[in-house]
């Protein structure tokens, strides 16, 4: 019997009848170990050790009691990542409350509706985002703190500690997916899912006192778990306040010159770091572990990074409802493309319609057998008939496609309802996908059926260009030609849009259903 083998066969959740995010994360440390080095876009930087956050969690949960915060009630945050952001999230889980953090990035409707939903008890966010905010106090959202470095919202707080004696299954946080349709529904976890987290110490192998980065924003799942988690485990949180969108020269820059060791990142990150020549020559770092998770992983992206660091990138797969499902692991052979192997103390299977394991090679859905691990999700905030329908049965449906190889390996095929169906045959767009990036000119792809008179429904590929290069007929079809030799004659895209931008998720993720609207609005003449 292999490693991996042993792990999943002696696998067991421990977890406490009592549990507390903070006082698991933040209270347990040593005043004096080092916790985060901060710096921003401006120069600015510091370094605190845990004795000072704790203090600032502690005045955080004193300020937030005084403004009404119980156990129970929301604390909305949008704020950028410093260290007293960092506080409120541990304050509010002193008080017994449920944290919603949201990003500055998401539009006014989408913060509207998240507030609308949640009706925080407390709003806190900076003076450079107040006043999207001032309107819904009174409203929706019972009072707006306003938290800037210097203004001394905590300032003169109290430091004395402040705890809250929870169940581990007591509501902790509220996240909200930004489905494909309809408004974004709130899905309400536990403390205890933090418990469940073990990427941090089977796919990064988080070394206490390291140096750890994780490229998410602390308004999602893959931005929040990275914080915490390897925190929990002793790391040294290195924490970037970005000044606009992602600049994989400054981020790269950044790990260099903070000697960063393990690092969580995502695809769109690295393939735009793909655009730098000699990335390893100019920003040399001295990387232990990297993983990435939050959309599959291309093999090109994997192998670009080797090339660069000499590192192997260590893909994960998730949802924000539970994650990590499956993992690549250091001490087990990566599969390029792969999401890995189901991680231990994950049920997962590939399921048909009717919920019967397929057989090696067919495509199936990911599913996740329920409430088998601490990360199952309570529900969905104020929404029982949907969280039972997703929550309430023998497994949990992600809705993603996939194949099992001979070995238990998992194939990521798209998203169910992304599958092509051309000529009889079933197209998984992510490999549609993954071959077009191999080719040289290709920086991003995105394939989704197109109607076709002819065929009924075609593949079509919607391609951004690496810079210099230029949209020509000749190149759509050297594209086309150069995925059907290396994928297959009835996969390949019979036809090529060259764009400039793909339409993502706030995460990154590509959003096919915009594209698969465009093409049936093209084909219909609306």
């Amino acid at each position: 019997m292999g490693r991996y083998e042993e792990l999943r066969a002696g696998h067991e959740w421990h977890v406490p009848e009592r549990y507390n995010i903070a006082q698991d994360v933040c209270d347990k440390h040593p005043r004096d170990k080092p916790a985060m080095v901060w710096e921003r876009f401006d120069g600015a930087r510091r370094e605190l050790n845990w004795g000072e956050l704790q203090d600032l969690s502690n005045q955080a949960a004193h300020v937030l009691g005084e403004h009404g915060v119980d156990p129970g009630e929301r604390v909305a945050v949008v704020l950028p990542p410093t260290p007293e952001t960092a506080a409120i999230f541990f304050g509010a889980w002193k008080r017994g409350a449920i944290l919603l953090s949201m990003s500055v990035l998401y539009g006014d409707d989408g913060i509207a509706h998240r507030l609308k939903d949640s009706k925080p008890r407390v709003l806190v966010t900076d003076e450079a985002n107040a006043e999207r905010f001032r309107a819904h106090v009174g409203e929706t959202v019972g009072e707006l703190l306003i938290l800037d470095a210097d203004d001394g919202l905590l300032a003169g707080a109290p430091t004395d500690m402040v705890s809250y004696d929870s169940a581990a299954d007591d509501p902790a946080q509220l996240y909200y997916t930004s489905g494909t349709t309809g408004l974004a529904k709130g899905i309400v976890h536990a403390h205890r899912y933090l418990l469940a987290h073990n990427e941090f110490e089977l796919c990064h192998e988080v070394a206490d006192g390291e140096r750890f980065h994780g490229m998410g924003e602390w308004a999602w799942a893959a931005g929040i778990a990275p914080l915490l988690g390897p925190w929990r485990l002793g790391a040294v949180q290195v924490v970037l306040q970005r000044e606009g969108g992602f600049d994989p020269r400054g981020q790269l820059d950044f790990l260099s010159r903070n000697a960063v060791t393990n690092v969580f990142t995502t695809p769109t990150a690295m393939r735009s770091m793909m655009a730098i020549e000699d990335a390893g020559t100019r920003y040399p770092c001295d990387f232990r572990r990297v993983c990435s998770a939050g959309e599959p992983l291309n093999p090109e992206a994997i192998r670009w990074f080797r090339d660069q660091y000499g590192l192997t990138v260590l893909d994960y797969y998730g949802l924000t409802e539970s994650y990590p499902l499956c993992g690549n692991f250091p001490w087990m052979e990566v599969r390029e493309g792969s999401m890995g192997r189901p991680m231990p103390g994950w049920d997962v299977r590939i399921l048909d319609e009717d919920e019967h394991e397929v057989a090696q090679g067919e495509r199936g859905e990911i599913c996740l057998r329920a409430r088998s691990n601490p990360h199952y999700p309570l529900g969905y905030w104020n929404n029982d008939a949907a969280a039972a329908e997703t929550f309430g049965g023998d497994w949990f449906h992600t809705k993603d496609a996939a194949t099992a190889d001979e070995d238990g390996y998992i194939w990521y095929a798209g998203r169910a309802d992304d599958v092509i169906i051309s000529a009889g045959y079933r197209i998984g767009p992510f490999e549609v996908e993954s071959a077009c990036i191999e080719h040289p000119a290709v920086r991003e792809a995105a394939a989704v059926a197109a109607p076709d008179e002819r065929r009924g429904t075609i593949v079509k590929a919607f391609i951004v260009l690496v810079e210099g290069r230029e949209p020509s007929d000749e190149l759509g079809d050297e594209i086309k030609v150069f995925v059907r030799d290396r994928l297959s004659a009835y996969a390949y895209p019979r036809r090529v849009e060259f764009v400039e931008d793909l339409p993502k998720t706030l995460t990154g993720k590509i959003r096919r259903i915009e594209l698969r609207e465009r093409e049936a609005a093209a084909a219909s003449g609306e």
